[in-house]
């Protein structure tokens, strides 16, 4: 039988017929599966920001300065050059740099027999003129007598007694010379002439000293000048007795204080600046001649404020405001700015903020007004 040949027409309907029922029942069979269930959509919960302690900032009470901007170096008040009075050989230098001395302290030894024997020299002529003025009074008195006798003329005793008057002369100028003589034996001991510190020895053991050579410097550092100089145009605001606090290189947070004592009279040539002169008391002697330092003049002070750091601030169409955190939150609040030290990088709040709130210290991506933050633990 051929398999290739055509189906009878009475059987071709069938095949249609057939492939609707396949597809009825597949149909069917798909129904009757239980339907998948639609899961219910997740509520989404506001994500809650930690912040470090570095970011949040406590509103503190303290004292916050204007201050004028200043920088000079510091010279100690008393130093001195000492020099040599007398001509003679270095035998002995009994201190060296960095050595504290008193006042009237012997430093340095010159060699003293020349001094000596000058001073014995004069001792010798002030003897010697001693005893010409004792035979002139002698001379004199019998020349007195002799008058009265009439044996000589009254020139005879006027003559005896000018012999009396150089006489007398010639004792003091012989003891004004030995006064001289010892006033030089005693300079050969060279003595500090102020309480201080040697900073500077220019002569050694042996070494030929002349007259007004320098031997030594000596240094007080109890009390030192920082000369500061300030602008001409804000040396009106400047007057003596403002506090001044700065700061010197090496003494990492520590901060110095003085006094200005002195504002010069002149500007200084091709600057234009005034030098401020400001006292500085330093009994501990931790601050050194030459040193630099920078700080500010106190121009005005606002004791315990309200302050906060100028970086929290924020300014928007001519309104100040911080970001404020509370019960977890950060909130705007608007804020009125008072006292400002940029040195010091605060600024005093004269209104919307009170001591012991807290604000977000900087600027932090993703944070505004609204949104939920976490504070950092506290230390126990």
């Amino acid at each position: 039988m051929n398999n290739d040949q055509p189906l009878p027409p009475s059987k071709r309907w069938m095949i249609p017929v057939a492939v609707v029922v396949v597809i009825a029942v597949a149909g069917g069979v798909m129904s009757m599966r239980p339907a998948k269930p639609v899961e219910p959509e997740k509520a989404t919960t506001p994500a809650v920001m930690e912040l470090a302690a570095a970011d949040v900032f406590t509103v503190v009470a303290r004292d916050l300065r204007v201050q004028l901007p200043v920088s000079g170096a510091l010279t100690a008040q008393q130093q001195a050059i000492v020099k040599s009075k007398v001509a003679g050989e270095v035998r002995e230098t009994l201190v060296a740099e960095g050595i504290r001395v008193r006042r009237g302290e012997i430093v340095v030894r010159l060699d003293t027999a020349d001094l000596a024997a000058r001073l014995a020299a004069q001792q010798a002529a002030l003897d010697d003129a001693r005893a010409r003025l004792a035979l002139a009074n002698k001379n004199r008195e019998n020349s007195n007598e002799l008058l009265k006798q009439k044996f000589i003329s009254q020139n005879a005793l006027d003559t005896s007694q000018n012999g009396v008057d150089l006489a007398q002369a010639a004792v003091k100028s012989a003891s004004a010379q030995l006064d001289i003589a010892r006033r030089a034996l005693d300079d050969a001991q060279v003595r500090s002439p102020i309480d201080g510190i040697i900073s500077k020895r220019y002569v050694q053991a042996g070494e030929k000293a002349a007259p007004d050579m320098a031997l030594f410097a000596v240094v007080d550092l109890s009390r030192l000048i920082l000369e500061a100089l300030v602008p001409a145009s804000d040396i009106p605001r400047v007057q003596v007795g403002q506090g001044v606090r700065f700061a010197v290189d090496g003494f990492d947070a520590r901060v110095f204080t003085g006094e200005v004592v002195r504002i010069n009279p002149a500007a200084e040539a091709g600057s234009r600046a005034i030098i401020v002169y400001v006292a500085v008391a330093n009994a501990d002697g931790a601050l050194k001649s030459g040193m630099y330092a920078t700080g500010g003049i106190t121009l005005r002070t606002a004791p315990q404020v309200a302050a906060v750091p100028v970086a929290t601030l924020r300014i928007k169409d001519g309104v100040s405001t911080v970001l404020r955190i509370a019960d977890g939150k950060v909130i705007e609040q608007v804020v009125q700015p008072g006292l400002r030290n940029d040195a010091e990088g605060m600024v005093e709040i004269t209104a919307g903020l009170s001591v012991g709130m807290q604000v977000l210290a900087v600027k932090l991506d993703g944070i505004k007004a609204g949104s939920l933050v976490k504070l950092p633990a506290t230390k126990g």
